[in-house]
């Protein structure tokens, strides 16, 4: 791959000071957190795998010899890094839709709850995704970070999630995907089919959109207005208006998923649910709009609750995700721990 105009000067045969280096490095820091995110499917892992690969690189830059981009050099350390992890680890992480039916809007659907290394997490969108760019490659990077699709590669063996990624999404070309794993030109596409394949089971478009004509940001942050508005009256009949008939809503780390309307207006009403007069925070998370939900304190004000992932398709909400271990994520979100 050509070392683009935006890419920082490389000083093969020489020597860098430690904070040149460093900033060369970092450079690189967000979009090898979106390859790694996709390729590992937790934000936490993906933050390792790259503090990892830019260890390594540090530790060897010297034997770097400039036979390639110092961008591909990079990539290469973070696969390596990333299969060392997916070949450790205990399981592919899920959602909860992919584990089995629909439950009963009934709060003994909570019984399962099923540790943080099963979950696919969410990641600020800006944490993985690049600046303004081209149209067309913005909204595939978009695409490519959504809770369902991140979901469906972890489905692939990691051969064919790197080579997915960097052919489809990243865009590199095949030569170049063949030299970063080691492997021919013919293995590569072969991988990038049997992946495809794969996907169009596993990834059935819930949105109604196709990457090439998602719905605009401009209509994902109405449509996130109104839900907020709607959710915090709690006017059930405003939200019911906003859903999809198949809409999902789930809950991680809880194993439970509901589905459809009046199911997910029975949850919202119900006992053990409580959380009318919350108070909504905008965010970016996994490429669309969502929300931080805070719950009324007893004591005064609001406690954090969830991140809120809202997943539509132009017109209505169609998948409803709240992450609940607030400890964690309200924190990575650079969110207040408390609202007065």
């Amino acid at each position: 791959m050509a070392q683009t105009a935006s890419e920082p000067r490389q000083s093969t045969g020489e020597t860098l000071a430690a904070d040149e280096l460093s900033a060369q490095l970092e450079v690189y820091r967000r979009e090898l957190t979106g390859y790694c995110y996709r390729l590992l499917g937790g934000a936490f892992d993906a933050d390792d795998a790259v503090q990892e690969t830019l260890l390594r690189a540090w530790r060897s830059y010297e034997r770097f010899e400039g036979r390639s981009s110092l961008r591909t050099w990079l990539y290469r350390i973070a696969t390596n890094v990333c299969f060392d992890q997916l070949g450790s680890s205990r399981a592919k992480r899920e959602r909860p839709m992919g584990l089995g039916a629909a439950v009963d809007p009934v709060e003994e659907s909570l019984a399962t709850v099923l540790p943080e290394y099963a979950w696919v997490e969410p990641v600020p969108t800006e944490h993985v995704l690049p600046g303004a760019g081209d149209p067309a490659d913005t909204t595939v990077a978009r695409e490519s970070v959504r809770l369902a699709f991140v979901a469906a590669l972890q489905h692939l063996p990691a051969k064919q999630r790197a080579v997915l990624i960097l052919r489809e999404v990243l865009r590199w070309p095949a030569t170049e995907v063949a030299t970063l794993l080691d492997t021919s030109v013919a293995s590569v596409n072969s991988a990038l089919q049997r992946a495809r394949a794969t996907l169009a089971d596993k990834a059935p478009d819930r949105s109604g959109t196709s990457e090439a004509s998602a719905p605009p940001s401009a209509d994902e942050s109405e449509l996130l207005e109104r839900y907020v508005v709607a959710f915090e009256r709690y006017d059930m009949k405003a939200l019911a208006n906003l859903l999809r008939e198949d809409a999902v809503m789930n809950m991680p780390p809880y194993a439970m998923w509901l589905e459809g309307i009046e199911n997910i207006q029975a949850w919202m009403t119900g006992p053990g649910y409580e959380c009318e007069g919350s108070r909504c925070v905008p965010i970016h998370v996994n490429g669309t709009p969502g929300f931080a939900q805070y719950r009324p304190d007893p004591k005064g004000g609001h406690f954090p609750w969830g991140i809120v992932v809202l997943e539509n398709d132009g017109k209505h909400i169609t998948g409803i995700t709240t992450f609940l271990d607030t400890e964690k994520w309200f924190s990575r979100f650079g969110l207040p721990d408390h609202l007065d």
